[in-house]
């Protein structure tokens, strides 16, 4: 077995890393960076969204394993202190593995260029730079409304507890193929009416955003941003590719909600 170490730049994480590769190396396994079966993050949610995108063109064909090494991390399982178990999960690999939706992201230019494709494991979100967004919103090519306000977040049912939790979206469980859209600080008046709820979309249906002006605007892809750009629309649906986590002990979903937003102590 192939596995990546990808780890942040923080002193626990580094120590972490260098243990885990002194480990792997002592076990026989291959550390391969280019063509991983397995890639392992060191640090937080934040470096495991950095792991994705790093092998975003490999997604069929890697698993992914997270290790926290600060607070408790949405999509990290390990421990920093579990090293040694993690490369006997390692070593007595099942091939099992637990998987998740992600977002397809098409972005249209207003200058005619060639558009851009892009993945999102937790949300994207469409802003003004300054003032407020305004935008036709259309489903499965009809126009549903006319937004003003802040913004609009577009997410996966993993990425229902990022941002998307944080303006007043639906938490969504990863066994619904469906993306959620949820409004950032709408204005409606006599001219502007949206629903003012989450919108959860199915598979078999899209997105449209086209803002009112093709200027001013950032798009956000989780951590990765573009700006400075006309953009003319944006299309919204689920990837045909999806993410996954080896199954070593692979947390349930509402057990990592609880954990991370709740978190009653054992009696």
């Amino acid at each position: 077995m192939k596995v990546s170490i990808f780890s942040n730049n923080g002193q626990s994480s580094r120590q972490v890393a260098t243990a885990l590769h002194r480990g792997l190396t002592a076990a026989g396994l291959t550390i391969d960076s280019l063509n991983p079966d397995i890639v392992v993050t060191v640090g937080g949610d934040g470096t495991l969204l950095s792991a994705f995108h790093h092998y975003s063109d490999r997604l069929d064909k890697i698993r992914f394993v997270g290790i926290h090494t600060g607070h408790l991390g949405f999509y990290t399982d390990w421990r920093d202190y579990e090293v040694n178990d993690l490369i006997q999960s390692l070593i007595q690999d099942n091939r099992q593995s637990v998987s998740y939706p992600l977002l397809n992201i098409q972005v249209e230019y207003a200058d005619g260029t060639q558009p851009d494709q892009a993945l999102a494991l937790n949300e994207s979100t469409i802003k003004k730079v300054s003032g407020t967004m305004v935008a036709d919103v259309y489903i499965k090519g009809e126009l549903f409304e006319s937004f003003r306000g802040d913004g609009l977040c577009i997410s996966t049912p993993t990425g229902s507890t990022a941002y998307n939790k944080s303006v007043g979206g639906a938490v969504l469980n990863p066994r619904f193929n469906a993306i959620q859209m949820a409004e950032i600080a709408s204005i409606n008046n006599l001219v502007f009416r949206t629903l003012g709820s989450p919108l959860i979309i199915p598979a078999d249906e899209w997105i449209r955003i086209e803002p009112a002006e093709a200027t001013d605007n950032v798009l956000m892809c989780d951590q990765l941003s573009i700006e400075g750009r006309p953009i003319k629309a944006i299309n919204y649906r689920i990837a045909r590719q999806r993410i996954a986590f080896a199954e070593y002990r692979h947390t349930h979903f509402w057990q990592r909600v609880e954990a991370s937003f709740i978190g009653r102590e054992s009696s």
